[in-house]
């Protein structure tokens, strides 16, 4: 693993982080000013909000090629780092991890750890790793995108904490009854490697490599730099089924064989009768024109992350 130790970060943040009080009664900014200085890096702060944030990155950018940056962190949830990455991506430009989402899969599929003070230590001790991104009609992804039922309940989660005020977590739960109430049942044709499937499922989760979907570690990735997309097409077509079948993912018990086609590639492509679909990546919501071109992106971003045991 290459190492990279930065004397110059810009760190970009979201803009609902600024009110964050960490343990030790300082302010979030304040915490990781004071983190980076231990380390002897001179870390400047900018805070922007969702709209702001790709601007931001061109901006850091910039400064990098110019030589006035050695790299960039970015603190936020798995969308923010997937704004951020589409940016820098191809570039020798490393990004710091900062996981402040809810999730934080790509910052624990790295090993990154989830306390902000140890993450900016994985900044510092400067080991940087080659990992893949997914992309899909020119849109980056970090960890996963998807199709049905999915992107409609993030729709009406978001919907209900707009109207009516609801937490995240309250907001779920009742998208996702509302959303197995009239959940989608895509018509779609699969091709790839020259071979075209027709499927007709709820639900088509496309992986930036390959997911363990069974066991304790269910949802996690063994490695980032495989080279290659996992398609995986749910079976089930009924709405108890699918609900047994999500309700057996959480607990460990799913067999894939049974559950779900899978399909390895480094290109798909995704057609369906209707001119647009709905598109789900990394928890954020799209919509893309069809036909739905994936494609993996090999090495394509350079991150900051502890060396591999």
């Amino acid at each position: 693993m290459p190492q990279m130790k930065p004397t110059r970060v810009a760190v970009l943040l979201n803009q609902a982080a600024g009110t964050i009080v960490c343990a030790d009664g300082r302010t979030l900014g304040e915490t990781i000013t004071a983190a980076f200085t231990q380390h002897g890096i001179a870390a400047s702060l900018e805070f922007l909000d969702g709209p702001e944030l790709k601007a931001g990155a061109e901006r850091t950018v910039r400064e990098a090629k110019a030589g006035k940056l050695d790299a960039v962190a970015i603190g936020g949830g798995d969308g923010s780092i997937a704004t951020v990455a589409n940016v820098i991506s191809g570039t020798d430009i490393p990004l710091g991890i900062l996981p402040l989402g809810t999730f934080n899969h790509f910052a624990k599929d790295l090993d990154i750890p989830l306390q902000i003070e140890k993450a900016i230590d994985a900044v510092a001790a400067g080991h940087v790793r080659s990992v893949d991104l997914g992309e899909v009609n020119g849109e980056v992804f970090i960890n996963n995108s998807s199709i049905g039922i999915y992107p409609y309940l993030v729709v009406s989660r978001d919907r209900l904490r707009e109207q009516r005020g609801m937490r995240k977590w309250t907001a779920m739960v009742l998208a996702t009854w509302r959303t197995f109430r009239h959940f989608p049942l895509r018509r779609l044709h699969i091709r790839s490697g020259g071979m075209t499937e027709p499927c007709r499922s709820p639900c088509v989760f496309i992986g930036n490599n390959e997911y363990s979907l069974t066991g304790r570690v269910a949802g996690k990735r063994d490695r980032l730099d495989g080279g290659e997309l996992c398609v995986y097409v749910a079976k089930r077509e009924s709405r108890s089924a699918l609900f047994w079948l999500a309700c057996r993912s959480l607990a460990g018990f799913m067999d894939q064989s049974e559950d779900l086609r899978a399909v390895k590639a480094t290109e798909v492509e995704i057609t369906s009768r209707t001119s647009r679909l709905l598109v789900a990546l990394d928890g954020e919501v799209a919509m893309l024109r069809t036909p739905l071109r994936y494609r993996i992106r090999p090495n394509a971003l350079k991150v900051f992350a502890p060396e591999k045991a």
